[in-house]
């Protein structure tokens, strides 16, 4: 299955009309329509709130939890 990006927008009636597709008359298609509104996008400083913040390692090569949570310790 090939995926064709069209951009357009929704006329006054309510219609959508899509010309010159780049494929054979009769071939069956599927078409889902997305809503290319970018309110829900964040600017790109606030896309990674964490970048640029320090980094703190308490303990690095310690264990990762207490020697009693494992099974094969017992």
């Amino acid at each position: 299955m090939n995926a064709i990006r069209i951009r357009t927008q929704i006329s006054q009636d309510n219609e959508l009309i899509l010309r010159n597709l780049p494929l054979p008359k009769g071939k069956r298609v599927e078409v889902i329509i997305l809503d290319d509104d970018q309110e829900g996008v964040l600017p790109e400083q606030n896309r990674f709130p964490l970048r640029g913040k320090p980094i703190r390692f308490d303990d690095p090569f310690g264990p990762a939890t207490d020697e009693t949570d494992w099974e094969t310790a017992r």
